[in-house]
């Protein structure tokens, strides 16, 4: 068996977040302002999430939300109501990544360390295509949208990895609130 490489792991991803946005877009026309494709710390299959402003303040007022709670949750992946939207597209990111070497406690520091990135660099790079594509809106629409490339529980890295994905711009008002103070 062929172990997957880093283009085929941008493809597949790229592919599967391209037809989850569209779809999301799509069925939801929204104002949306945050989107994560995120991972788990052993660095599991990517699924997405995302708000809207609009599903943002449906959320609060079916709890019941104070502003506090409001600003609270405004950037959890896990209280979305699009959590893991569109995880049926990504079977393929699933059978790849089955594929990879396994991230387990026999493995090396340098090698877990080497998997873990050729894995987070495969999610930038597919998240860095279809933005250039203009899935994401292009210009001012393009600023209105923080893209997030998340690892839960969240670290630093996801702070890097925001910076490097945004303009300036879509990233500030996320960086101010809710990106991970550097170690």
């Amino acid at each position: 068996m062929n172990i997957p490489s880093h283009v085929d792991l941008v493809n597949a991803i790229a592919d599967a977040c391209r037809s989850t946005v569209i779809s999301l877009f799509r069925n939801h026309p929204e104002n949306f302002y945050y989107f994560s494709l995120f991972t788990s710390q052993e660095l599991h299959p990517p699924r997405i999430s995302a708000w809207s402003k609009e599903s943002l303040d449906r959320y609060c007022l079916k709890y019941n939300l104070s502003e506090d709670d409001k600003a609270c949750i405004r950037w959890s992946y896990g209280e979305s109501p699009f959590f893991c939207y569109g995880e049926e597209n990504f079977k393929l990111v699933d059978q790849l990544f089955s594929e990879r070497p396994q991230l387990h406690y026999d493995m090396t520091d340098e090698e877990w360390i080497t998997e873990c990135n050729f894995r987070l660099d495969a999610m930038v790079e597919a998240i860095k295509r279809l933005d250039k594509e203009g899935l994401f809106g292009v210009g001012s629409e393009r600023n209105k949208i923080v893209l997030l490339d998340e690892v839960m529980p969240p670290d630093y890295t996801n702070t890097e990895r925001a910076l490097l994905l945004n303009p300036p711009e879509a990233v500030q008002e996320w960086y101010n609130e809710a990106a991970e103070p550097e170690e």
